[in-house]
């Protein structure tokens, strides 16, 4: 269980599974990254490329322990509800038990937070109870985007209407939804940051204190290889040139600077320091 300090804060990593992304000239993930261009930069492997050349990526919750609350961000696919990318089955993980084991029960989280609502990132909000959708955390304010939520409400998408059903509308029949503004502060240690392009109302998390600083990206950056190539565009985000202007810019911003950066979809070893100049910049 990976685990980080950032001054009085600790960040946990809470693991549901990895999927590999083969490289598909059809409908590629990512367009450029293909495994000649993946094999240009070998710091990747083998920790976030295959030894194929596919993507690794890591689906996992992140839990934050600061001073006077207990924050989820980003809650995973969750278990049984069939969704596309992890092939479409209902999984079965020991999500819950790996919580235990980290020293964390539903009922002792304070706070959730998405850093927005595609499908792994939502699941745990819930879980299946009697053939009903309950929320996952009892007692926890769960912090809804309001751009965000706005923006999937008035999607015309069947997936992702059955997404906010079964994930994000049973904590608001429960009174445990807040609308949050994209840049709300959560507590003296910990606010949003808005990362706009992935999805409109995306966030990123940022955690500081005692002097140091930390961030939780969200999906701003879906694989480290965009660390270097912020270029490199994936197919899933919502506008496509707000994406890549926000990772210029906020590479810019953490790069050969002492923040901890936690990568939401970065298989282990997940966290680092961004270190370096253009194509040569890296996760250290």
């Amino acid at each position: 269980m990976l685990a980080w300090k950032v001054g009085r804060v600790t960040i946990t990593r809470i693991f549901e599974l990895e999927i590999p992304i083969a490289y598909n000239p059809a409908a590629p993930f990512m367009r450029d990254a293909t495994p000649e261009a993946l094999r240009a930069m070998p710091w990747l492997h083998p920790n976030f490329v295959t030894e194929e050349g596919a993507l690794r990526l890591s689906i996992h919750a992140l839990l934050v322990d600061a001073p006077g609350l207990r924050l989820v961000v980003d809650t995973c696919f969750g278990n049984d509800r069939a969704r596309g990318m992890p092939g479409g089955v209902a999984l079965q993980t020991p999500f819950l038990a790996n919580l235990a084991d980290a020293g964390w029960s539903r009922e002792s989280v304070d706070a959730v937070i998405c850093t927005h609502l595609h499908a792994d990132h939502v699941g745990w909000n819930t879980m299946l109870e009697n053939g009903r959708w309950v929320p996952t955390f009892p007692k926890a304010r769960y912090l809804i985007g309001r751009e965000e939520l706005e923006h999937w409400r008035a999607k015309d998408s069947a997936a992702q209407q059955v997404i906010l059903g079964d994930s994000v509308q049973p904590v608001f029949d429960a009174g445990l939804a807040q609308l949050v503004e994209t840049d709300h502060r959560l507590s003296p240690e910990i606010w949003l940051e808005p990362t706009p392009g992935h999805t409109p109302g995306h966030v990123s998390v940022i955690i500081e204190s005692d002097g140091e600083r930390g961030m939780i990206s969200g999906d701003f950056l879906h694989h480290p290889c965009q660390i270097a190539h912020p270029e490199w565009r994936s197919g899933s985000d919502t506008d496509p040139d707000q994406a890549e202007a926000t990772r210029h810019s906020m590479l810019e911003r953490v790069t050969d600077v002492p923040v901890l950066f936690i990568g939401t979809h970065f298989a282990t070893p997940t966290g680092g320091y961004i270190r370096g100049k253009g194509t040569s910049r890296r996760l250290v």
